[in-house]
């Protein structure tokens, strides 16, 4: 049998011998601090220094490689790894590790003029320029093609390097193309999906507008002013396309890697280009890119987010990238004042993240970030940012071995589904109604009460949660609505907010009144919904919850006899007057409640805290000051440790249950005193 040319040459490439592996001398430690490095920038007799800088700050881990394409491969099919060999041994020398980004998310100049085809095309029908970066068709099968041989032949040479602690694929992935290779690909996938063209005008309902397809390839491919249906498609075969795209390089390299090798990409927080929960199937562990570009951390957002992330496996993950001080892409990069870097990285490890890696470690001479911040300058000598770095990397070594193996665990969860994002954002019907904004509402209710907070997807595990929040479910098919049926049923609380269960699986309208199939169980349904215009006065609202007001939504609720309600609109409210805002009802051996407006945050966190007290839910630690956080981090025949940060811009005084000892300090003490945005980690003496 002939083997095709580029598989043969990754196979020869296999049997070169590689640079012999210089082993890291001390092990990793539990927590990881590092830095995007690219020394294909620098000359090699600047590595030393660069590498010096870094383990004098505690660091022990560098990410290279991932826009290196070009030096790795220089021409067609010939690859130059000697630099990256001397790079990973260098590294190694000064007990750092490192993590290695297959390059694909640039690609280099002889790859796009050789084969134009590969480069994406965007909804206007623009072909994109070599230059810049993630120009590239991820439908292309050339670039297909070619990004596993580069992934392979990585593998194969450094899959058994010591010294390569894991892999991440690509770099913060996302544009989709419309060339004519997606398209294909798109009609494709309908066609494996519906069967039949007849099954999908069902689903679709396409005669609305005289839709009616007679073929899979008269489907348009839009992804925006199109059917709701054929739109949630379009997402769904995005996914499905990033998905592949991410495993072909992963699949590739997991059978040449050490175990002990992760394999991951970096993503993007609230991101919605994807199903994200879906992308990550395939790979061992999240990791995303935590970014503050005014220089003013919104900490429960950024909280939210880290939960978010950490939800897409259920466990630990990294932040790969985070800014020394400041960034270069936003309107006004302010910098992070001083103190708050080290106080992102903390609260980054109070929710789940094992390591923090900055970008980047040194200014490049030129190219489209030249003004982003880094811990040294173009001249390799730190700048101010790099001794609170330092500081934090001493922290890490001094609380590190306390929090190994430790991770944070919630007895609260939100639902966030990437299905009813993307369906509101098809259709707002307010401008105001911005779903990640409303699940962030619910987070910032909750969260002073749960402290912990689990932020997962409708198809979770939700056993282990007393009580669930679903903000804004807005999509919901038959098994998802039956898995939480379940779940209320063996003795749940769940509570759902507005635009809940307002469609099926396919993006069209439930023929049930909303919530479609939680009517029976909740006791009520929505008659109607209503845009509230903010140029009116806000509707009151007030019940057993609380008193406050209403914004942006409102759904006035039907209730049957048994069912309770919680809120009821003041009888100034025109279509409102007088009608249930929000309603529970007992469900099998749990409760299942409804919030069918969006509540003022005052009322909001009312209401949260007294959902949450039924639940038989109290905060670890009462009485926190306003502004003060604490993550405890727990894991079995381990004392727990608590992290606390003060957020604010003065110092507060917090009384603990009992003496316990600061981490970084060394000091024991049944108070604690924080200066404005100082950290502390805690654990019983």
């Amino acid at each position: 049998m002939r083997l095709p040319q580029t598989l043969l040459a990754a196979l020869l490439l296999a049997l070169i011998p590689s640079a012999s592996f210089t082993q890291a001398t001390t092990p990793q430690p539990p927590l990881l601090l590092g830095a995007a490095w690219y020394p294909e920038q620098w000359p090699e007799a600047q590595w030393d220094h660069d590498l010096t800088l870094m383990e004098q700050a505690h660091m022990h881990v560098v990410r290279v490689g991932e826009f290196a394409w070009s030096t790795m491969e220089p021409s067609d099919n010939h690859f130059d790894f000697v630099w990256l060999d001397h790079a990973i041994a260098a590294a190694a020398k000064h007990h750092i590790s490192v993590v290695l980004g297959t390059p694909t998310a640039a690609p280099p100049a002889w790859l796009t003029a050789k084969y134009p085809e590969t480069l994406r095309i965007d909804e206007g029908g623009r072909r994109d320029e070599h230059g810049g970066r993630e120009q590239f068709s991820a439908n292309n099968p050339k670039y297909r093609e070619l990004c596993v041989r580069v992934a392979h032949a990585m593998a194969a040479r450094y899959g058994h390097n010591p010294n390569v602690l894991g892999w991440q694929i690509d770099n913060e992935i996302g544009d989709p193309t419309f060339d004519d290779s997606a398209k294909l690909q798109w009609h494709q996938w309908l066609q494996k999906k519906y069967g039949n063209i007849a099954d999908l005008n069902r689903r679709w309902t396409t005669a609305y507008w005289s839709q009616t397809y007679d073929t899979f390839d008269q489907v348009p491919y839009h992804s925006r002013g199109e059917n709701p249906a054929l739109l949630l498609d379009y997402k769904h075969f995005v996914t499905d396309t990033w998905t592949s795209y991410i495993s072909a390089q992963a699949d590739t390299i997991r059978p040449l890697a050490l175990k002990s090798q992760f394999i991951t990409t970096n993503t993007m927080g609230w991101f919605s280009t994807y199903d994200h929960y879906i992308m990550h199937k395939n790979l061992d562990m999240a990791a995303w890119d935590d970014y503050v570009p005014d220089g003013h951390p919104d900490y429960p957002r950024n909280a939210a987010l880290h939960d978010l992330v950490r939800g897409y496996k259920q466990k630990n993950f990294w932040v790969m990238e985070t800014q020394p001080a400041f960034v270069n892409w936003g309107p006004i990069n302010t910098a992070l004042p001083p103190g708050v870097t080290r106080e992102m990285a903390w609260q980054a490890i109070g929710h789940g993240a094992d390591a923090v890696l900055y970008w980047q470690w040194r200014s490049a001479l030129n190219g489209q970030e030249e003004y982003h911040g880094t811990l040294v300058g173009a001249d390799g000598e730190p700048v101010p940012i790099y001794s609170e770095i330092a500081k934090l990397g001493a922290d890490f070594a001094a609380a590190g071995p306390a929090l190994a193996g430790t991770s944070p665990h919630a007895q609260v969860a939100i639902l966030q589904s990437y299905d009813a994002h993307w369906a509101i954002d098809f259709q707002k019907h307010s401008a105001d109604f911005d779903y990640p904004k409303n699940v962030l509402d619910t987070y910032r209710a909750i969260s002073p009460i749960a402290q912990t907070i689990d932020v997962i997807s409708p198809e979770s595990d939700l056993t282990p949660y007393p009580i669930v929040f679903a903000p804004a479910l807005n999509i919901l098919s038959e098994a998802e609505a039956a898995h939480l049926l379940a779940y209320v049923k063996q003795g749940g609380q769940l509570v759902l907010g507005t635009r809940s269960a307002m469609k099926n699986a396919d993006n069209g309208l439930d023929p049930h009144r909303q919530p479609g199939p939680f009517t029976e169980a909740l006791g009520a349904h929505v008659d109607q919904f209503y845009a509230l215009d903010p140029k009116d006065p806000a509707p009151t609202v007030s019940g057993p919850l609380g008193t406050g007001t209403a914004s942006i939504w409102a759904e006035v609720l039907s209730t049957q006899p048994d069912t309770k309600v919680l809120l009821t609109y003041g009888p100034e409210n025109g279509w409102l007057a007088g009608k249930p805002a929000a309603v529970s009802h007992p469900y099998g051996k749990g409760t299942l409640t409804y919030i069918g407006t969006v509540l003022d945050p005052k009322l909001m966190a009312s209401v949260a805290t007294q959902l949450l007290s039924a639940a038989d839910i109290h905060p670890t630690l009462p009485n926190l000051p306003t502004g003060v956080e604490l993550m405890p981090r727990t894991a079995p025949n381990k004392p727990p440790v608590w992290i606390i940060i003060n957020h604010t811009n003065t110092p507060q005084h917090i009384i603990l249950p009992a003496n316990m000892k600061n981490l970084l300090t060394s000091s024991s003490a049944p108070t604690l005193d924080l200066p404005a945005h100082e950290v502390a980690v805690l654990t019983t003496p």
